[in-house]
């Protein structure tokens, strides 16, 4: 699919015939506990000197979005690896063999021991059930409370860096009162702890958070992924790591606890694929009519309509690669919140594989940014 062809510019290489184009994103989905998939992803970009312009997030995404702009690249993986072992360390892993039924008795362990008790540095429970707070305050409206996770971001985040540096920064959240979507990002204002808080704000587990006079709740209420946001906004060839935590596509449920997974990952993927063939369907169309324009008389090429669509037609190339966490079959509908520091380690290890298969198909996707081609592929569908 042939796109406008962009302003010249300097070619990064990362892996072995991997050109890089002007922007690299990086897009993570939010997804709780999950997230640590995204931390093996960072991790493994890194090993390949895949170097990252813009990163944007949703929920979980907004934190490790956060830490990984906020710190120098020395100490980005740093800063992720404390934030991940803090959150799992109540939870610590002995490793022990078990079969497929041993691992999901003791993963649902976890996540009941996760609702009693919190997550260290993230959210704890409130001394009183909200149903017995004042209403109208934020004990009322949440069985959790966030201050630990400013404390921790706050420790982890070099806010000025984050502000300023060379990592553009996008994160998402809904307006309480309007439910209307909005993206916070380091181009347009300045982004400190109450974003990403707000960002991952899901109800009614965690109380919504405030800025300049608006309340805001989890941008996953909306949209999970923030894909939309770049490419709306891309102002240059570009390359996408989309990394996602649920699955749009799964086997049908054979039991209960199956339907309580199937049903979360159906409502947090978030159209997440329908977005992305959305888009590809709409650069087609665009494509059609810039060769329709091509084929105009000359003399109509300074029309003031036929600049106009013109402009509404020219885009840059886009390269979308979809980087997908598969559950083990242990895994039910509390993935999301089993913050068990043995599975933490597993998702990591299955973020950093999946960077890996992709960089075995780095020609592919260096094919399609060297053609000014668009494409979006998933790499790791088993």
């Amino acid at each position: 699919m042939a796109d406008a062809e962009s302003r010249p510019h300097r070619r990064r290489h990362a892996a072995p015939g991997m050109p890089l184009p002007d922007t690299v994103a990086l897009v993570l989905q939010g997804g709780g506990a999950l997230g640590s998939f995204q931390a093996g992803v960072i991790e493994e970009l890194a090993v390949a000197n895949i170097e990252v312009d813009w990163v944007a997030g949703i929920s979980i995404g907004a934190v490790n979005a956060a830490l990984f702009a906020g710190n120098p690249p020395g100490k980005r993986l740093e800063a992720i690896r404390a934030f991940w072992e803090q959150a799992t360390s109540a939870l610590p892993d002995f490793s022990l063999p078990m079969n497929d039924r041993l691992r999901e008795i003791s993963h649902e362990w976890a996540a009941g021991a996760v609702m009693l008790a919190g997550v260290p540095g993230f959210f704890r429970p409130r001394p009183i059930p909200p149903a017995f707070a004042l209403p109208g305050t934020p004990g009322a409206l949440s069985f959790y409370d966030t201050s630990p996770l400013r404390e921790t971001l706050d420790r982890l985040i070099d806010w000025d860096l984050l502000n300023d540096g060379p990592v553009r920064l996008s994160v998402g959240a809904v307006n309480l009162h309007s439910g209307n979507f909005r993206y916070f990002d380091t181009r347009d204002e300045r982004i400190d702890a109450r974003h990403i808080m707000a960002s991952g704000a899901l109800p009614p587990g965690l109380p919504p958070v405030e800025i300049d006079g608006c309340w805001y709740w989890d941008g996953g209420l909306v949209s999970n992924t923030p894909l939309t946001h770049v490419l709306d906004r891309q102002e240059a060839e570009m390359l996408v790591f989309q990394v996602d935590l649920f699955p749009a596509e799964n086997a049908l449920p054979r039991t209960i606890m199956d339907v309580m997974a199937r049903e979360k990952e159906i409502r947090f993927s978030s159209r997440t694929r329908a977005i992305s063939d959305e888009r590809l369907r709409l650069r087609t169309a665009r494509e059609t009519v810039r060769r329709l324009l091509e084929k105009l008389p000359d003399h109509l090429a300074d029309d003031p309509q036929v600049k106009a669509v013109r402009d509404l037609v020219t885009e840059h190339p886009v390269n979308v690669v979809q980087l997908i966490y598969r559950a083990n079959a242990w895994e039910g509908g509390s993935r999301d919140f089993e913050f068990s520091a043995r599975t933490m380690h597993e998702h990591w290890e299955a973020g950093r594989a999946a960077v890996a298969e992709t960089m075995a198909n780095s020609r592919l996707v260096a094919q399609n940014i060297l053609d000014g081609k668009t494409a979006a592929f998933d790499l790791t569908k088993r």
